[in-house]
């Protein structure tokens, strides 16, 4: 089929490699604009950019695709090279801009979206991020018609997977992000031979994945120490979850709960900290052993080797939130 690809990061970029190596053609890619990246903040293309001009796509990068918004030059002129470019469907992944209904009414198939997860739960930009944090037991991708509601579209075709309690957010997008290669090609042969059934989504079951911000990224020792070490999953790789230690931000990148005693422990207090022990933290209920972090300015280190260049005493404590 002849497909216009909508995508940004790397999770979209598995999905146009999957279309590209299915033997779909690509005739052109839309992508978010060059972004400054990087500790010298320099330009850096998209990961669908990447793919997308290795391959000899064309690539375009509009800054809005709506009409009566910010740039409506701009956008006219996107809606004008989406008509003049012949194609049967376009296919969207994680693009970062909203395509009103003029967009979506313009490929002859529509538009469908691979969305990271099981569809009407986490509708919105962060479903991963959103499952672990509360503890989902499984999660997975739904490829779904495009509709102006936000994920609201039928659902074509879906797959579950489970989430393990080791995943992180990284593992888990690498996971998804091949289902999600693989669902679109599986979706687009299906299409192609008429047999590509619609289910409306159900009213019951939604939840909304709002965008993760970094106020959240703090963790509070006050909770207990089953939902901090979900979010410090959810939170790795992006935005990384962070303890004030005195006047330093530290990033806790790993961690797990473990059984000790810390009844009538201040939540925040630090039991143990040596190579041996490892780094138990006491929190409003249980405790929490780190074993990933990073100083400021350093790299992330396993407990042992961050302890020898960034020494936490017994009986010191982290700082609660305010």
């Amino acid at each position: 089929m002849k497909v216009i690809f909508a995508g940004t990061p790397e999770f979209a970029a598995t999905a146009l490699a999957a279309l590209h190596q299915a033997g779909h053609e690509i005739v052109l890619v839309l992508t978010q604009p060059d972004r400054p990246a990087g500790r010298g903040m320099q330009l850096q293309a998209s990961a669908v950019k990447q793919y997308a001009l290795s391959h000899n796509m064309p690539v375009t990068q509009p800054v809005s695709l709506r009409l009566n918004g910010k740039y409506p030059e701009v956008a006219a002129e996107a809606h004008a090279l989406l008509q003049s470019t012949p194609h049967d469907v376009m296919v969207v992944a994680a693009y970062g801009l909203i395509l009103p209904l003029s967009v979506l009414n313009i490929p002859p198939l529509g538009c469908l979206n691979i969305h990271g997860s099981l569809l009407p739960r986490w509708r919105g930009a962060a479903p991963i991020h959103r499952a672990i944090e509360v503890g989902d037991t499984e999660t997975g991708i739904t490829i779904m018609q495009m509709e102006e509601g936000l994920d609201t579209g039928p659902m074509l075709v879906a797959e579950s997977v489970a989430i393990k309690n080791t995943d992180t957010t990284g593992s888990l997008h690498d996971t998804l992000a091949a289902m999600g290669g693989k669902l679109i090609v599986e979706a687009l042969h299906l299409l192609e031979q008429g047999k590509l059934p619609a289910t409306v989504q159900p009213e019951e079951g939604v939840t909304y994945a709002a965008k993760i911000s970094k106020e959240e990224a703090s963790l509070d020792f006050m909770q207990s120490a089953d939902t901090l070490a979900r979010k410090i999953r959810a939170f790795n790789p992006f935005p990384g979850t962070h303890a004030q230690y005195g006047d330093k931000t530290i990033k806790v990148f790993a961690a797990h709960p473990v059984s000790q005693n810390s009844n009538g422990v201040e939540p925040g207090k630090i039991l143990s900290a040596s190579a041996h022990e490892g780094i138990i933290v006491a929190c409003g209920e249980g405790c929490l052993q780190l074993t990933e972090l990073q100083k400021p300015g350093g790299k992330r280190l396993p407990t042992a080797d961050f302890l020898q260049g960034f020494p936490l005493p017994a009986g010191s404590r982290f700082a609660l939130k305010p």
